[in-house]
């Protein structure tokens, strides 16, 4: 697993052991980062369910302004951590080991890009979107990864689910703020 483009190109980033995390494929992540190549620099980014942190640190990488990383998992946090610092992205980044919900609920601010990627059928993603697009800023994107198999619903808060685009088993799923028409 690295860094694939940006400042900390070619950088390797470490994971945890065993399945207690499933990292993002290089290949999906070079998907994600296509998308929203337009939408990154400057931008406060949400990387909820972090793991490894790779989504936030590829952010960074390709100039987002801050990166807030969010994991339950202390043993994830770490790894986070230790990958932030390698990367040289330690004054941009807040690493936050708590649970999601108690973050979203807290006093944590706005977002402009927000990464969804949950350990997989659990109903955390179902959980966390609607809490999660109440902390986006207008104009904002969330990006959410979840298995072929798993429908997310068309709305989320003011957001809107839009395109949703195919990886192997994988879908990577597009919210964006529905428009208010002027009456």
């Amino acid at each position: 697993m690295r860094v694939i483009s940006g400042t900390a190109r070619g950088m390797k980033l470490k994971t945890r052991e065993g399945d207690a995390v499933r990292p993002t494929s290089d290949r999906v992540k070079e998907a994600m980062f296509s998308i929203i190549q337009f939408e990154i620099e400057g931008r406060r980014v949400l990387d909820l369910f972090a793991g490894s942190g790779q989504l936030g640190i590829e952010a960074l990488s390709r100039g987002a302004r801050e990166a807030v990383f969010v994991d339950a998992s202390g043993e994830s946090a770490d790894m986070v951590r230790k990958n932030v610092e390698s990367c040289g992205f330690s004054g941009s980044a807040q690493i936050r080991n708590e649970d999601f919900a108690a973050f979203l609920a807290g006093n944590c601010g706005t977002f402009d890009l927000a990464f969804l990627d949950p350990p997989y059928r659990t109903g955390l993603l179902e959980q966390a979107l609607p809490l999660a697009a109440a902390k986006m800023n207008p104009g904002g994107t969330i990006l959410c990864e979840h298995p072929m198999d798993e429908t997310l619903p068309e709305q989320a808060g003011t957001f809107s689910r839009g395109r949703s685009y195919h990886y192997g088993k994988i879908l990577i799923t597009l919210y964006r703020r529905k428009e208010v028409e002027n009456p």
